[in-house]
């Protein structure tokens, strides 16, 4: 059930429900991100499904997107949850998800703030930001750091992904096997049977793309249109590779 000020709603995921550009807002039509063609004044995203996932190449403006959505729910753009102090990503990162927000218009049913944004760049100086914040109240920290980083990444995710909440992964896969992808499917799977969990990913790997009843979202020049796992590039090259390894790589080598 959620909670809005004083009044329970019981009403299950998803809580964010729509988010658009309002174009009065943009200062700078030349400025990044707006000069992306998948900015136009009119773009819009709606949330039909717990599970949203968008996939597109590297550059495409996906992170910026999640970014975007993070600090327009109250986390920080860096990764992080309401609440928590905002790391140092100061570094090679564009940061161009606060600007985002600041033209977003959204809407809720009802206006959910718990929640994370995972981003695997950030998940260190997170991760250190919890052990620190746990020894200075006197607790034990969760010590996420003392595994692989596979098994940091999951033991996280089982730790802070089981309230209610939206909650927002950028790329997720970055640290984990495919076994470990399995298992975070199985994650994914209780979070959408709880009712209570929002969840919108970015991702490459197209075991995550294939989570049953997600809304699946490519992110193109044209901007976002709905697909299916076998219609993405990442899938088509994935199938290539599977049908002959040695071929598909000595193909790839020599163009």
């Amino acid at each position: 059930m959620a909670r809005k000020g004083n009044r329970t709603i019981n009403l299950p995921a998803p809580y964010l429900r729509r988010v658009w550009l309002e174009p009065s807002q943009v200062s700078d039509r030349e400025a990044y991100p707006f000069c992306l063609p998948i900015f136009p004044d009119d773009f819009e995203l709606g949330f039909d499904a717990a599970i949203t996932i968008i996939v597109g190449e590297n550059g495409a403006g996906k992170s910026t997107i999640l970014e975007g959505i993070a600090a327009l729910a109250g986390y920080d753009e860096a990764g992080g949850g309401k609440g928590y102090m905002p790391v140092d990503h100061s570094e090679a990162r564009e940061k161009m998800g606060g600007e985002l927000s600041r033209t977003l218009r959204a809407s809720w049913l009802p206006k959910i703030s718990n929640g994370w944004f995972f981003h695997a760049e950030s998940f260190f100086s997170v991760a250190r930001y919890l052990d620190k914040a746990a020894r200075d109240a006197g607790q034990t920290g969760p010590d996420f750091l003392s595994h692989s980083h596979g098994e940091g990444f999951l033991r996280f995710f089982e730790e802070r992904c089981q309230r209610q909440g939206i909650f927002i992964f950028d790329e997720p896969e970055s640290a984990l096997s495919p076994a470990r992808q399995v298992e975070f499917l199985k994650l994914l799977r209780r979070m959408d049977e709880s009712r209570i969990c929002q969840v919108i990913m970015a991702t490459h790997s197209p075991l995550l793309m294939a989570y049953p009843g997600a809304q699946l979202l490519r992110l193109g020049k044209g901007g976002l249109e709905p697909t299916s796992v076998e219609q993405t590039d990442h899938y088509r090259v994935m199938r290539e590779f599977c049908d002959d390894p040695r071929g598909f790589v000595e193909a790839a080598l020599t163009e």
